[in-house]
């Protein structure tokens, strides 16, 4: 499939970054905004991973209250970046990772359910890497938004048609 998004799968990004239903089935509710089946919306949700549109589909949660988190980073050098980001993202606790123009360059989150787990994660990292990460853990509690209005509109309205909880 090209990387060219249609208008359901430009709004299947766009609507859901905030406000996902919590309810039984979602999927099935935003098929019904979208006047598609519910089993569409799964397909191309797995679609848009393959394609690299999404990382991950599920909740956000404060942190230190399910489990554990921390912001790690690598000085990856420029030739591995694509590589060394390709382990990190193999790792299921790690939900998105991002380039930085500094001696550290490639920066992550991981997530786990301890801060033991945490420190494993890391350390897999390093093994399979060659690079030890920097632990930056959390000192304080800032809430930082990572949805993106991707064109014009309300990012994290619902969409006009769902029910409202």
């Amino acid at each position: 499939m090209s990387d060219h998004l249609d208008p359901i799968d430009f709004r299947l990004l766009n609507e859901w970054q905030r406000a996902f239903p919590l309810v039984r089935r979602p999927y099935a509710e935003m098929a019904h905004a979208l006047g598609i089946s519910e089993e569409s919306v799964i397909t191309r949700l797995r679609d848009l991973k393959a394609r690299g549109h999404v990382s991950r589909v599920g909740a956000v949660f404060r942190p230190h209250v399910l489990g554990w988190s921390t912001l790690a980073a690598v000085a990856a050098p420029p030739e591995r970046m694509d590589a060394v980001a390709r382990v990190i993202d193999a790792c299921p606790e790690v939900n998105h990772n991002y380039e930085r123009e500094h001696r550290y360059n490639l920066w992550f989150v991981v997530t786990a359910s301890s801060a033991g787990q945490v420190a494993d994660v890391l350390t897999h990292i390093q093994r399979q890497t060659g690079l030890k990460p920097l632990d930056l853990p959390m000192l304080a509690d800032y809430h930082i938004d990572l949805g993106f209005d991707l064109g014009e509109g309300h990012i994290g309205q619902p969409p006009p048609d769902a029910p409202v909880r």
